[in-house]
């Protein structure tokens, strides 16, 4: 994240650096998300089960004819720097990888959409918990999908591979072996509010995890927050922004990332 996101994203960038020092896998302090009896970051809240997915579902899909290539293995023309500069990740053999020079955004600005993106954790395992594999899926700088290494590592839930980060565990632990390549299909609808700032429609995401089906249409409670409860704030924002694409200091990898926009129904 470093120099990319908005002021609550750094904050969990803090949170992030401070738990690959410290692996303790939670928070007993923090308060109780509304609607739930668990607290953000609650180390005691449940484990998802953990489902074998399929050798295959969406690795390596072409995309269709109406979406945008975001990453095609060869360049990294789509995306920026936080700085406005140039992206310093490493491309090669088909992939990107993160590196220490921050997290990236797409040039371009979504509103609803189908995002299709691949990552692979580093095959050695290095730290636990939120040390392992970290990085993330970051919409509008808003809005995280986590991303970390999942495979028989032990976090707190709300914070796992898939989580709605600080908010919902994904309904069960669908991760590959770390070094294998995993798969996110997205769809994600922005929030919306009257002309009054009234919020009138939360966001929401449908995700399916290497062809597990982990989260179906399911409200975010507000923006990620570091320990805090989530929130839309008191301000409206444009249905519209960039995805970013988290640095957490892991050489975590990414390839075949396309975007569809979604459209209305000719009704």
């Amino acid at each position: 994240m470093k120099r990319l996101l908005t002021c609550g994203i750094l904050t969990v960038a803090a949170f992030h650096a401070a738990s690959a020092a410290n692996p303790k896998i939670g928070y007993s302090d923090t308060p109780v998300i509304p609607g739930q009896k668990w607290r953000v970051h609650d180390g005691d809240r449940p484990q998802p089960n953990v489902v074998t997915p399929g050798k295959s579902f969406s690795d390596m899909a072409p995309a269709p004819s109406d979406a945008v290539v975001l990453f095609d293995g060869t360049g990294l023309e789509h995306w920026i720097a936080g700085d406005g500069k140039d992206p310093g990740w490493k491309v090669e053999n088909g992939y990107m990888e993160v590196t220490r020079s921050g997290g990236i955004r797409t040039r371009d600005e979504f509103g609803d959409f189908q995002l299709h993106l691949e990552f692979a954790s580093p095959e050695e395992v290095v730290g636990n918990s939120q040390g392992r594999g970290n990085s993330g899926v970051i919409i509008y700088g808003k809005f995280e999908i986590q991303v970390l290494d999942s495979w028989e590592n032990p976090t707190y839930p709300d914070g796992q591979a898939g989580a709605m980060y600080g908010q919902f565990p994904p309904r069960v632990n669908a991760s590959r072996k770390p070094g294998e390549w995993q798969t996110y299909d997205i769809i994600f609808e922005a929030p919306r509010w009257d002309e009054n700032d009234k919020l009138i429609k939360k966001a929401n995401l449908t995700l399916i995890h290497n062809g597990v089906l982990v989260h179906h249409r399911k409200e975010f409670l507000g923006h990620v927050s570091h320990r805090n409860l989530p929130s839309y704030g008191n301000r409206s924002y444009p249905p519209r922004g960039a995805i970013h694409l988290q640095d957490h200091g892991n050489p975590v990898r990414y390839r075949n990332i396309w975007i569809r926009s979604l459209d209305a129904y000719d009704e």
